[in-house]
């Protein structure tokens, strides 16, 4: 369409936009709960994206090819459920069950939901999710979608918006539109600009983005805005909406105190004004989605035959982890690998030397990397792997809790981790990783004690539906397992065994060959001790444990690198709390 739109459009957008607003209003007073005056400040915004510029299937809101929208102001959920309703995708009977116990359309949006990618509300998230999105759409797939991502001025305070803005603008991701906005009042006070539009727009335009600012509550000039946004080459599009939380009722317009209320007993007065401001104007068709991005091939990843480490030799599970990255990336196109600036640490560099164009380089901004890997994850488009030394995943704990909300494959693998990296002292040591992880639902925790082993723990993370953390050691290990030894999620290895072990000692990474080599000293002793190497920490094999622990008595050693709180100790009591 051209800048000036006909009178009949802008009219059928205002009705859809006001329509948001009433639904908004209708779905949160029915749960006496929600954020109303949220979505009434953005739903111009809606009304354009979903009824004129998203090219999209209501049939299936993931197709491949479908624009992509990210609501990282999750709380203005209500509005999008609204938009959704408003274009068909469910009945109005169904959006007046938010919030309820029984309803898959809760306060902030997840993906139980077939038309949310990413779960948000967690502020500051969603544009690095959209970015991660954006560039597999632009770098990887080379295909026609667009990527939206609507965001709050107060979640704009977010370091992670501003590293996601210095990301998306290094990767050139013309495909990726993010729309502040302005509504000048966050949850308890004005925002820290309020409606300072010129320090907004110079600050994203600092970040690289061809930024407008325009008046969020006027059709036309969102209109004309996204239509510059798609003549823009080489960099990515920002629109500085200024808008009114509570916008299209002077009850409740610019005023504070109304943040995650429903509007109750003015909403009679609210509705009779809305609805007098309906247009009746009849319905223009959005445009067609461009159907152009490549089919998805799942099928299971394999090394096949095609480790060859030596038993006896000394090679850190970190090396062995790039490695088995390099061999996985030659047996299937859909892997991806993400770093933070510490590839030549964590050896993904060996990925990156023979996919380069399948590596993407976050630098120094490790929340923004684990919302990216979410992003070109989602709609299972890639198997995502991001790695930097575990300590500095700590950094990025919120965005690894909602990737397991958002039902993410995100595969993250922490080098350096514990006591073993000694002289670079406890700022660099992860010593509260497994304690973090373990409690994220549904993820697979690997802490791989050899070469071989750290293999197996990628091949078997790269298939796995859900989240997996790989815990690799910078110290060499030894290999002390064949080739073509059978790993699997959940099942320990017994390593030394006799039938007069006085004890069990269990250790898992570096800490197996320190539990080899106290066994050796102890057997010169005249004692003998059982040697269990677990493999993974999250689910730990319980059977192998309490078996082992009952034939040697009862006596039971854990060997930590970690803190004690949470660590292998921690939760081989709980499994034999439970035995």
């Amino acid at each position: 369409m051209t800048h000036k739109a006909d009178s009949s459009l802008v009219k059928y957008l205002e009705d859809k936009a006001n329509e948001v607003r009433i639904l908004s209003i209708e779905c949160t007073n029915a749960s006496k709960s929600g954020h109303p005056t949220s979505c009434m400040s953005a739903a111009e915004v809606f009304s354009v994206l979903f009824f004129n510029e998203m090219r999209y299937s209501l049939d299936e809101p993931r197709h491949p090819s479908s624009d992509r929208f990210i609501l990282s102001k999750g709380h203005a959920a209500p509005g999008l459920y609204s938009a959704w309703c408003a274009a068909g995708l469910f009945d109005k009977n169904q959006l007046l069950t938010l919030r309820k116990v029984d309803s898959d359309l809760e306060g902030h949006p997840t993906p139980r939901l077939n038309f949310i990618d990413a779960a948000t509300g967690s502020l500051g998230q969603g544009l690095s999710v959209a970015a991660g999105m954006a560039y597999i759409g632009k770098h990887i797939e080379k295909a026609s979608y667009r990527t939206y991502c609507l965001i709050g001025d107060g979640e704009s305070a977010e370091g992670s918006i501003w590293e996601a803005l210095s990301f998306s603008s290094f990767y050139k991701l013309d495909n990726l539109v993010a729309i502040f906005d302005i509504n000048r009042l966050g949850q308890s006070d004005p925002a820290p600009l309020q409606h300072n539009m010129e320090i907004y727009r110079k600050r994203v335009e600092a970040f690289g983005f061809h930024t407008m600012v325009v008046d969020g509550h006027s059709v036309e000039e969102l209109l004309k805005a996204f239509e510059e946004a798609k003549k823009v080459k080489g960099k990515p599009s920002a629109l500085i909406c200024k808008t009114f939380k509570g916008y299209g009722s002077d009850l409740v317009s610019d005023k504070l105190n109304f943040h995650g209320k429903a509007l109750n007993n003015l909403s009679e007065d609210i509705l009779k004004e809305l609805n007098g401001k309906l247009h009746n104007e009849q319905k223009h068709e959005r445009p067609k989605m461009v159907d152009d991005a490549p089919a998805l091939v799942e099928k299971p990843v394999s090394f096949g035959g095609s480790l060859s480490y030596k038993k006896g030799d000394k090679i850190a599970t970190r090396l062995a982890y790039g490695e088995a990255l390099a061999t996985l990336g030659g047996k299937s196109d859909r892997l991806v690998v993400l770093d933070a600036d510490t590839k030549n640490s964590t050896f993904s560099l060996k990925f990156k030397d023979k996919f380069p164009e399948r590596f993407i380089e976050c630098f120094i901004a490790e929340q923004n990397m684990v919302g990216v890997a979410l992003g070109c994850g989602a709609r299972r488009r890639t198997i995502p792997f991001c790695s930097t030394f575990a300590t500095f995943f700590t950094r990025a704990m919120d965005q690894i809790r909602m990737a397991a909300v958002s039902q993410s494959n995100l595969n993250m693998a922490g080098s350096h981790c514990g006591v073993s990296i000694g002289e670079d002292g406890p700022s660099q040591m992860a010593l509260e990783d497994i304690a973090a992880f373990r409690a994220i639902p549904n993820l697979v925790y690997f802490y791989p004690s050899d070469a071989v082993s750290a293999c197996r723990a990628v091949e078997l993370a790269a298939n796995y539906q859900h989240m997996t953390f790989i815990r690799t050691s910078r110290p060499a290990t030894t290999v002390i397992y064949d080739n073509d030894e059978t790993f699997e999620i959940g099942k320990a290895k017994v390593v030394k065994k006799s039938d007069s072990d006085k004890a069990v000692v269990i250790g898992a990474g570096i800490t197996l060959e320190s539990a080899m080599n106290a066994s050796k000293i102890l057997a010169e002793q005249g004692i003998n001790v059982r040697v269990i190497d677990l493999f993974t920490i999250k689910p730990l094999d319980k059977d192998c444990i309490v078996e082992n622990v009952k034939a040697c008595g009862g006596n039971i050693v854990t060997v930590e690198d970690h803190y004690p709180e949470g660590g292998i100790g921690e939760a081989g009591a709980g499994v034999l709390s439970q035995a």
